[in-house]
């Protein structure tokens, strides 16, 4: 094996899908096409998908309007030595749908977004402190362990989901040394307005920005995410993921007086400008908002979260809850090794389902493959209470 630890994809490891460092020759490890909401793994097996590329496919697989986009850029060369056109057509159009985002820059993954947007955060405060709630990527920001340097971690502290009291005494106590907030608005749950208004309140008071990272969020709960759905404005919103239904493409925007320092800073990648990306999320946007996506994953994605809730009743000694919202949601295991067999089961049945958060519909599931999805589950869970 050549690529360093199996995949570039950490969550797409086999020990990440099934608990299992050698799966066998019955699980699906790799992949060679995808369509709608279904996979094919490299032995010719079809399987619907619920992880729809760890959530970065809101419309399914190939969708024909943005593989039409991307065709039409490639064909245009793809990529070259001056600022695409598409780049201020999506970013004009983003604005125009999400007018909070008053300037926008792109960027190709989300983690180097959550980056930026602390980084013009910094620029902007003159400070270095970060309190931070969720998963941000796999940067330096909010990663501790080997490699991330001591002086660094000792800049990011973690604060408690939905929890006023001890987030208003965290940013009480770092005041005038912190330069952000930054959270994931949906960990496990929706948040309460409460929570979101202290947040905006206190960052204000200190002069820190506040930032919100949608890139599970965003294109999904609403066509403005979390920010549309909840009505509290942060700084900056971090976007990717669903933004190019599968292309590479983040986005960090907001408060111009934030990002204008871009001049006084440095953010810039080589390929942030390659125009396949940019021409594909502009097609993903607009599909997004003509089909009344966050609506369909909201219906249909509800009937998946009450079925799981129904599971997690039916099986209390493996599964303890059914947490997320219908956009993305779990079944949380008692035990890993429980949600390692499920999985496993499942993908044996012909269904590709994540143990840990999160599942998510697409366009392309309706309720027929919900209901498959959910048999196989019921299956998969009465297979393991027997181990």
């Amino acid at each position: 094996m050549t690529v360093a630890g199996f995949t570039s994809t950490g969550s797409k490891r086999p020990e990440a899908l099934f608990g299992l460092v050698d799966p066998g020759p019955d699980l699906p490890i790799r992949m060679r096409r995808s369509a709608g909401p279904r996979i094919w793994d490299d032995q010719g097996r079809e399987y619907l998908d619920l992880l729809m590329a760890l959530g970065a496919v809101s419309l399914g697989y190939a969708h024909p309007a943005v593989m039409a986009a991307a065709r039409e850029a490639l064909e245009r060369g793809g990529v070259g030595s001056l600022a695409p056109v598409e780049e201020e057509r999506l970013a004009g159009r983003l604005r125009e749908l999400l007018p909070w985002l008053e300037s926008i820059r792109f960027l190709k993954t989300g983690a180097e977004a959550v980056a930026a947007a602390v980084r013009l955060a910094r620029a902007a405060t003159g400070r270095s402190r970060v309190l931070g709630c969720g998963y941000h990527g796999w940067l330096d920001l909010s990663s501790g362990g080997p490699g991330v340097p001591t002086a660094v971690q000792a800049d990011f502290r973690a604060i408690p989901f939905d929890d006023a009291a001890r987030t208003r005494a965290a940013i009480r106590e770092a005041d005038n040394e912190l330069a952000a907030v930054v959270i994931e608005p949906v960990v496990d749950g929706a948040p309460t307005i409460e929570w979101l208004q202290l947040l905006r309140a206190e960052t204000e008071r200190v002069g820190a920005a506040l930032i919100f990272d949608e890139v599970k969020t965003g294109f999904r709960l609403a066509v403005g995410g979390a920010v549309e759905r909840w009505g509290v404005v942060p700084d900056l919103v971090v976007l990717g993921k669903a933004l190019g239904n599968g292309f590479p493409l983040a986005a960090v925007g907001g408060a111009r007086r934030l990002l204008d320092q871009v001049g006084r800073t440095w953010i810039s990648s080589t390929l942030a400008t390659e125009f396949v990306a940019l021409a594909a999320a502009r097609a993903a946007v607009d599909q997004t908002v003509a089909l009344g996506v966050p609506a369909h994953l909201g219906r249909v994605g509800g009937r998946l979260h009450r079925g799981l809730a129904r599971l997690a009743g039916e099986f209390p000694d493996l599964v303890s809850a059914a947490p997320g919202l219908p956009e993305m949601c779990y079944l949380r295991f008692r035990d890993d090794a429980v949600g390692g067999r499920v999985a496993a089961a499942a993908a044996r049945r012909g269904l590709l389902f994540k143990r840990t958060a999160y599942n998510f519909v697409s366009l392309a599931h309706g309720d027929g493959e919900v209901d498959f999805a959910l048999g196989v589950v019921e299956e998969a869970l009465t297979e393991a209470a027997r181990c």
